[in-house]
């Protein structure tokens, strides 16, 4: 009997490849290799100040890293030139932690801003598009308001909404339940959830907020302060139960204290 062809693993969204990140001579993090496959919710977890959003400017083309690489559709982004990083950018949405509206323009501008930039779709269609998504996060009523009078909670939306308004295939969260009461971040948590479903975008997401990441992450790594790299990877909530786990990742998902540091040398 002929053997069957094995099945082709789809190529990842993105892909880190031992990556470095400093502050001039000062060690951020390094050695930082993970795939994230389409579809997929991927957390970067790991203490304040660790590096985390910094990891994420690397990925999205804001700032370059000390070695290692970062590939988008298998292609090197940072060896590649400005077109092909355009390119690539235009590929991937940015929820940032502040949401970062513009103050001046109304909700529906700001999220009509990148179907302006990044497709050719005409004034209207736009507008509809922007509607469709502002529907999407329960904010087509507010369209007209200026950002300042918007709660924290519906600022999120609204970058929300902005990010994937041209349907990019990743989706990168940096903090997106900081600031928001209980409520609001699992209503935020089941937009990111439903947004998956209806774009099929894969998302990266950096929080401190463990119910959201228990709740919806399907993958992730953990970045180490004491070490200054990787020490965990895998969902969180396998990390949570796994007592295999690295003691330092087991006791931030249980909310536990962490283990004792040998403070010899």
């Amino acid at each position: 009997m002929a053997q069957q062809p094995h099945s082709q693993q789809p190529q990842p969204v993105v892909e880190v490849q031992d990556l470095e990140m400093r502050f001039g001579t000062r060690l951020i993090q390094r050695g930082i290799s993970f795939t994230v496959a389409p579809r997929t919710i991927f957390a970067v977890m790991g203490g304040s100040g660790v590096g985390k959003s910094t990891l994420l400017r690397h990925m999205i083309g804001l700032l370059p890293p000390a070695s290692g690489r970062v590939l988008h559709q298998g292609q090197d982004y940072w060896a590649s030139d400005p077109a092909t990083r355009a390119r690539l950018r235009a590929r991937c949405g940015m929820l940032f932690q502040s949401a970062a509206l513009w103050s001046s323009m109304t909700v529906l501008e700001n999220v009509m801003l990148p179907l302006e930039q990044l497709t050719e779709l005409d004034p209207a269609a736009r507008r509809e598009r922007a509607m469709e998504v502002l529907g999407w996060v329960g904010l087509d009523s507010s369209a007209a308001f200026l950002p300042e009078r918007l709660s924290g909670g519906m600022k999120k939306r609204a970058g929300l909404a902005r990010a994937i308004a041209a349907e990019p295939p990743l989706l990168f969260l940096d903090e997106p339940s900081a600031g928001l009461d209980p409520i609001s971040a699992r209503r935020l948590d089941d937009l990111v959830l439903d947004i998956r479903e209806r774009t099929g975008a894969a998302v990266v997401m950096v929080s401190h907020e463990l119910p959201s990441l228990l709740a919806i992450a399907d993958d992730g790594i953990y970045l180490d302060d004491e070490s200054r790299q990787p020490i965990a990877h895998g969902s969180p909530r396998a990390l949570r139960d796994d007592a295999a786990t690295h003691p330092t990742v087991r006791a931030f998902l249980r909310r536990e204290e962490p283990p004792q540091r040998d403070m010899n040398p």
